[in-house]
């Protein structure tokens, strides 16, 4: 490739492209984010296959060692030493711990990944066809009414008004000149997404939830930037179902847990009733069928053999009850099993929902996708 310069007297040059050198740090530090969500956060791991990676493929050099990686690391506030006084679980002074700063820059390395770099818009970005109180300028202009926002009132137009109603001579402002501007409304979205951990997740030796997580880090910061005004809560099942919060997705790790699909549909929606706007919609990235349930007397029914109806049954239950709360259910199945397609198929038919069966490579695209046309579809 080849840069290009416009000289207005012999129009375009063009120059051989010289790429940008990144600075040792810079060069390193991608890949050690990848490693790190690949070992949860385990930073005294992730140094382990750094080391294991330059004794292959000279990533050190004598000018710029994995010492001197460390230490940048540190001076930048990535990572600091644990105080035994915290009480964490690590194994006492001197132990690597992740910082703040780390953890959301492995959200932004995964949105950069998976979605592409994206420019920040303003608050909402998520239109509807309805004009009404909001915050993004209409260009259509009307008569004002009771109980409109005056900080909407076009004061250009109500002057002009002003001045055709009353006269230079006489020039005062009355309700009656006011125009306001319409402004479209911004639609606000409420979004569960549920992901499994079960011990499938790293069965027969394919890395399943390490692709989860990053799509899970990358939806969480790509909402942060692009709608704001939106609220993302995750929720992880197993033999049972929990939230964790967004600083915690880095560390996520699969059990040796069934897959408890009813507990967390049930944890999403008892989430969702809480939430003030209308939009509601829950995603689930699992890579199996459901094999456990809780029955009421507290203790676990589990089959991991074929698909046990007394489990299925319930989860149907609860797709029917999620379609009567107008919560549509996107399922990504990260498996392309036969046999879990007609699952699959009338799970989505009771809640009048969606489902994709993929494999990992385009999981982030489509859930991007899908984000987006619920958001279009449902407003």
């Amino acid at each position: 490739m080849r840069d290009k310069n416009f000289n207005p007297g012999k129009g375009f040059i063009f120059s051989k492209h010289v790429p940008e050198e990144l600075s040792h740090f810079e060069r390193v530090f991608d890949v050690f984010k990848d490693l790190l969500t690949h070992t949860s956060g385990d930073i005294e791991e992730a140094f382990d296959w750094l080391d294991m990676l330059d004794q292959e493929y000279d990533i050190f050099s004598d000018e710029y060692t994995l010492q001197d990686f460390e230490e940048d690391l540190k001076k930048r506030g990535y990572i600091r030493e644990e105080d035994p006084e915290e009480g964490n679980t690590g194994s006492g002074k001197g132990k690597n711990i992740l910082t703040p700063k780390l953890e959301a820059a492995l959200r932004e390395y995964a949105l950069d990944q998976i979605f592409g770099k994206l420019k920040k818009n303003g608050a909402g970005n998520h239109r509807t066809h309805k004009t009404g109180i909001g915050d993004e300028r209409d260009g259509e202009n009307r008569s004002f009414q009771y109980g409109d926002d005056l900080t909407a009132v076009n004061m250009t137009e109500s002057l002009k008004n002003a001045q055709i109603n009353n006269g230079i001579s006489d020039l005062r402002l009355t309700e009656e000149d006011l125009i306001v501007e319409e402004t479209k409304h911004k639609a606000q979205m409420s979004t569960v997404l549920m992901i499994d951990i079960s011990h499938s997740m790293i069965l027969y030796g394919e890395d399943r939830i390490t692709p989860a997580k990053k799509v899970a880090m990358a939806l969480v910061e790509l909402i942060k930037r692009k709608y704001p005004k939106d609220s993302i809560d995750i929720i992880v099942f197993g033999n049972e179902a929990w939230p964790i919060k967004i600083k915690d997705l880095p560390y996520l790790k699969v059990g040796p847990y069934h897959t408890n699909t009813v507990a967390g549909l049930e944890l999403a929606m008892d989430i969702l009733r809480r939430k003030r706007n209308t939009n509601k919609q829950i995603f689930m990235i699992t890579d199996g069928k459901p094999s456990c349930i809780q029955l009421p007397s507290g203790e676990f029914y589990m089959n991991s053999f074929g698909l046990d109806e007394k489990i299925v049954n319930q989860c149907f239950n609860r797709a029917a009850q999620a379609r009567k709360l107008k919560i549509p259910i996107t399922t990504f199945m990260i498996a392309q099993d036969p046999y879990l397609r007609q699952f699959v198929e009338e799970f989505t038919a009771q809640n009048k929902g969606k489902a994709f069966l993929t494999g990992l490579s385009g999981l982030g695209q489509m859930i991007f996708e899908d984000y987006e046309k619920n958001r279009i579809r449902r407003i």
